[in-house]
């Protein structure tokens, strides 16, 4: 099944409009599938819109497939963590390029991406699920684990319900707030999947940015990550392209390589999280069937000349994609979050675009509940830096945030204290 236009599953968020821009420079039209709670009229740049439950996976497929015959659809992706087996679903259904749809629910559900990663030799922390406390106890008394370890939820995104645990006393709460955070839409999670308890690997954190074409992959580049200490690790900055000496490159490119056939990508864009301990060994934490978000895409435009969008378009139409650096640079992006959970009150020294800052975005607003980081979702802005020389670039982002100073009020009015559990997703705008 070939057309003239594409579909994206849920066209909101930087990247997905990033898709939208690059689908209509070349004339393409554009359609999206949203859910019924989120279903709006269609912004000016989409063709039209398909509502559907994306929780009921069987009911989606039906009604995206019977959408797109109609509307001669020759492409259809996602950039949402959330619905990337929907997508393989749904390619297979209409005969599109797309992800092997037995496999894809691993990219998704971290408990069987563990089991498929583990079958294929990938190095990971060792992983347990475990659906109650004695399964918890269980788990904190097996020696490939103990302490510190990460308490993680199976289905969730963004380390929304991450906990890096130190103490046995931190245990409790740290795997009550895992079974509490859900993913999107119910697409995975039915309410009793189980948590997982997986093994601390210390090392510097990385991820590798990749794109596959039928069955062969390409890595674009290795991003170094930033991320908050303490119990949650927020990402706080993105950089690359990462220089790696070349037989820890080698060894990083053979297990993301294996983690990418393991969990069946075979067309599109993915993002493999991955920790380099201080021997140089790569471990694979996760592995997402996605490109990755936080300005990631931008990042490479810039560094490396690459149309990230551009290339994820053709690989979902089965056209040959550009993969090739056109330049040599460097770029790096970092978020602003909160000191402390209150209503955000002054906002000083934040950057604004010019030469050299090609991307500013402040999210919060003023006068709103803020929340300190315990997830992605709680960052509150963000700025990107780039440059010909990746020690300029770094230090002037530094400087950058140095200068930038976040003034929250600690002690809300009394009824604002039940909202400051989702301050951030309430304060701040999509």
């Amino acid at each position: 099944m070939t057309g003239a236009a594409v579909l994206l599953l849920d066209a909101a968020g930087p990247e997905s409009a990033a898709l939208v821009r690059a689908a209509s420079k070349r004339g393409l039209q554009v359609h999206a599938a949203t859910t019924t709670a989120d279903a709006q009229v269609p912004a000016p740049e989409l063709a039209g819109q398909v509502v559907t439950d994306f929780a009921r996976l069987d009911r989606a497929v039906e009604d995206i497939s019977t959408y797109a015959r109609r509307r001669s659809v020759g492409a259809v992706l996602t950039a949402n963590e959330y619905l990337t087996e929907l997508a393989a679903l749904v390619c297979a259904e209409l005969g599109l390029p797309g992800n092997a749809p037995s496999l894809a629910h691993a990219a998704r559900d971290k408990a069987a991406m563990a089991g498929v990663l583990t079958a294929a030799g990938v190095r990971i922390p060792c992983t347990r699920l475990v659906h109650d406390d004695t399964d918890l106890q269980n788990a904190l008394a097996d020696m490939r684990i103990g302490l510190p370890c990460v308490i993680k939820p199976v289905d969730a995104a963004g380390s929304a319900g991450v906990t890096v645990v130190t103490s046995p006393a931190d245990t409790a709460a740290a795997a009550n707030a895992a079974r509490v955070a859900r993913g999107r839409y119910g697409v995975n999670n039915a309410g009793n999947a189980g948590i997982l308890v997986q093994a601390y690997v210390a090392g510097d954190e990385y991820s590798v940015e990749s794109i596959t074409q039928n069955a062969v992959t390409t890595h674009l580049a290795v991003t170094r990550k930033v991320v908050t200490g303490g119990a949650h690790r927020v990402e706080t900055g993105h950089s690359l392209p990462v220089r790696l000496p070349p037989a820890t490159e080698a060894a990083v490119h053979r297990e993301v390589d294996a983690a990418i056939r393991a969990v069946g990508i075979r067309h599109g864009a993915s993002h493999t999280e991955v920790v380099i301990d201080a021997d140089g060994r790569c471990t694979v934490i996760e592995i997402a069937a996605r490109l990755g978000a936080g300005h990631i895409g931008l990042l490479l435009q810039h560094a490396l000349g690459i149309d990230v969008f551009a290339a994820l378009l053709d690989v979902a139409l089965g056209h040959p994609a550009a993969l090739t650096p056109t330049a040599h640079g460097h770029a790096t992006v970092r978020f602003i979050t909160a000191p402390h959970a209150g209503r955000l009150t002054a906002l000083t020294g934040f950057p604004k675009q010019g030469p050299g800052v090609p991307f500013v975005r402040w999210r919060a607003a003023m006068g709103g509940l803020v929340n300190t980081a315990a997830s992605n979702a709680d960052r509150l802005g963000c700025f990107v830096v780039t440059g010909p020389d990746a020690a300029e670039v770094e230090q002037r982002a530094d400087a950058l945030a140095r200068q930038i100073h976040v003034q929250v009020d600690p002690t809300p009015a009394p009824d604002d204290c039940d909202q400051l559990n989702s301050a951030s997703r309430s304060a701040i705008a999509p």
